[in-house]
């Protein structure tokens, strides 16, 4: 790899000696022979910027033999052209010196060779020439102004204007040409980049030569049009080509279509200027199209690389998604049996005290267990964007004095005093979601009561009325260990805990608060704390809703009516089925089992069953499977609704059950309450309950 690149650069190299070469040549004859101004001075001199363009790409020896072609051809065409030796050799030297100045100064500005990709930097270019060009002019002047007696100012004048013009215009056009990134930047096709040089070699003559009479601003659209189209080094080559052809025609024939009455010389300067000033026009414009297109691919390549990193995000929220649904079936499936087992037990009469009081331990373990796994449930939804707020007519005292209630029992266990407040001098309705905001409440009050040993707890609520909304704040206070400054602002994050040693008291996945934050955030209030370590925290809940007309009251709910309804349940694990069949079975319900879909399935088309309890992972059929098979059927239990009951509790899964056509979600361990509310609920539907598929 390394002998291949080298050999790519020495050929390079060669080939671009060999171009400079060639160029110099040409630029000198052209100068000497077509662009003489009338004190004998070339009015364009571009030779030297050849020469020192090379000298800023060349290396090693190649250097040396680009002077040595320089100084040669330099003193050949001058002898040629009619001047003395003595004139041809100061010629050589001044110019050779000058183009070793500006390499020199070129290359200690830029710290290495110049890159005109800049608007900056073609501005900075001329700064640097144009002061060595005038002391190369000033040395000229002087010479034949001593030595021949030639006018100083007018030979100062020329020869700044041959040299300046020369550095200013032909050494930013080389660079750009020799820079591959200006030749990257723009890929057209070979037609297209000689129609346009045609093009502009066309309206250059026309515009210099007398006969036609085009007004020569007419070479402007043209060249922008080709660095539209070819960028920087587009322009750079129609400036070429410009001056190539207009400045020997206006200089040589005596009648230039630039200030035609005025005499030689003031035309020779005015297409001085016009040619600086296109050529500038034009590179300015390809270098702002060359910048532009820099720009499109880099947004381009940001683009590709924001696609392959969503890709990659995605893959991985794909795979967190997977893993927690795969945890989550795995702990619910035998916390099931565990809280299942636990509520058959607690319902028995002739339990002794101890054995009861180890049955409600463990039931209260299953339950913290569950309320870990429903926290990450719930901060699952949260990233996904899931939680829609149902909001309703809400009294937000009611709503306060039932959580403290929930909480009190808990509170009174650890000896701990719990006080309530309200300052409500409306007692109106608000629009108010209960669920999430008890959810809210209560995850503020079992914080409060985990971290507090002695004293008290405080619940309090103010409401302040407004024109349009009125303002809600509730506060939970405590007297516990409080939190450091530097800690609360780890509160409200993710998996995040002000104590996170091994020695630490309290338990928890720390991400309680971090969805208390994002269900505030979706209510579109403020959550925070006000703590002092030792002394207690008291935080914060600030929500603005406006008042709300009360709504129907509820119908209570009828309890289930022995043998009224038949229940298909249907699960591959016998302890399931054993225990949701206990649990029905203890209030009346009459109750047949299925170990597979493809059981239910069977069971459906002899049976007639008012509603079915579907899990969703087993073998043969699974339930999503079955509940398609028995939607299809022609018999009543076709129309029966059908609940998931199942270990599968993340949103995207909830969602394939109901577009299979279940109507309902249970999720595993089962709540006996939920359970019985749910199946009464499809058993006894109301009017706004939608009917099953």
């Amino acid at each position: 790899m390394t002998l291949s690149l080298a050999f790519h650069e020495e050929r390079r190299q060669a080939v671009l000696l060999l171009a400079l070469s060639c160029t110099i040549v040409a630029a000198i004859a052209f100068s000497e022979y077509l662009t003489r101004a009338t004190l004998g001075v070339a009015a364009f001199w571009p030779a030297n910027a050849f020469l020192a363009a090379g000298l800023f790409t060349l290396t090693g020896a190649r250097r040396p033999m680009l002077a040595g072609v320089f100084i040669v051809s330099h003193l050949t065409v001058s002898l040629l052209a009619g001047d003395e030796l003595l004139s041809a050799l100061l010629y050589a030297i001044v110019d050779l010196c000058e183009a070793g100045a500006v390499w020199a100064v070129c290359h200690r500005f830029w710290n290495g060779a110049p890159r005109v990709r800049t608007m900056r930097s073609l501005a900075q270019m001329p700064a640097i020439t144009t002061p060595i060009a005038l002391v190369s002019a000033l040395v000229c002047a002087s010479a034949f102004h001593f030595g021949y007696g030639a006018p100083f100012v007018e030979t100062l004048i020329d020869w700044f204007l041959r040299s300046a013009l020369g550095l200013a215009v032909a050494l930013p056009a080389t660079l750009v040409l020799i820079d591959a990134e200006h030749r990257r930047a723009f890929h057209r096709p070979w037609t297209e980049q000689l129609l346009l040089m045609f093009g502009v070699g066309t309206i250059a003559l026309l515009c210099a030569h007398p006969a036609a009479g085009a007004p020569p601003v007419l070479i402007f659209p043209v060249t922008l049009a080709a660095a539209y189209r070819l960028g920087a080094r587009g322009a750079a080559l129609a400036a070429f080509l410009t001056i190539g052809i207009m400045m020997p025609l206006a200089v040589s024939s005596g009648s230039s279509p630039f200030n035609p009455t005025q005499d030689p010389v003031v035309q020779a300067r005015t297409i001085q200027v016009f040619t600086s000033v296109l050529f500038y026009t034009c590179l300015a414009a390809g270098l702002a199209f060359g910048q532009q297109n820099r720009l499109k691919r880099l947004l381009l390549r940001r683009e590709l690389l924001t696609r392959a990193a969503r890709g990659r995000a995605l893959a991985a929220t794909e795979a967190k998604t997977e893993f927690l649904a795969t945890m989550s079936h795995e702990i619910r499936t035998p916390l099931n049996s565990v809280l299942g087992f636990a509520q058959l037990l607690a319902a028995r009469e002739d339990l002794p005290p101890d054995a009861r009081r180890q049955v409600n331990l463990i039931d209260s373990a299953g339950a913290a267990l569950l309320t870990v796994v429903d926290d990450i449930l719930d901060f699952s939804r949260v990233e996904a964007g899931q939680i829609e707020l149902l909001p309703g007519p809400t009294s937000a005292a009611a709503l306060l004095q039932d959580t403290v209630a929930i909480m009190a029992p808990e509170a009174r266990a650890k000896g701990l005093s719990m006080d309530l407040e309200i300052l409500d001098p409306l007692g109106v309705l608000h629009d108010l979601d209960a669920d999430r905001l008890r959810q809210v409440l209560i995850n503020l009050l079992n914080n409060a009561v985990k971290f507090t040993d002695e004293g008290r707890i405080g619940a309090r609520l103010i409401i302040e009325p407004g024109d349009l909304e009125d303002r809600l704040r509730f506060e939970i206070a405590d007297t516990g260990v409080g939190i450091a400054l530097d800690k609360q602002g780890l509160l409200f994050q993710r998996f995040s805990q002000t104590d996170s040693s091994p020695s630490r008291l309290h338990g928890g996945a720390g991400l309680g608060l971090a969805i208390a934050k994002a269900l505030v955030d979706v209510m579109g209030g403020k959550i925070g704390v006000d703590s002092v370590p030792g002394r207690g925290s008291c935080f914060w809940v600030e929500l603005y809703a406006p008042v709300a007309e009360p709504g129907p009251e509820p119908e209570p709910a009828k309890p289930p009516e022995p043998g009224a309804a038949r229940i298909l349940i249907v699960d591959d694990h016998a302890i399931n089925l054993e225990i949701a069949a206990a649990l029905l079975t203890l209030v009346g319900y009459e109750v047949d089992l299925a170990e597979n879909g493809g059981q239910a399935v069977e069971k459906a088309q002899t049976g007639a069953y008012d509603l079915i309890l579907m899990d969703i992972h087993m073998p043969l059929m699974d339930g999503l499977q079955a509940t398609r098979a028995i939607k299809a059927l022609r018999t009543p239990t076709g129309k029966a609704p059908i609940i998931a009951m199942s270990a599968d509790a993340l949103p995207r899964q909830v969602e394939r059950c109901y577009a299979a056509g279940m109507v309902d979600h249970i999720a595993k361990p089962i709540q006996r309450e939920v359970l019985y509310a749910k199946v009464e609920r499809w058993l006894h539907p109301r009017p706004d309950t939608p009917a099953p598929n």
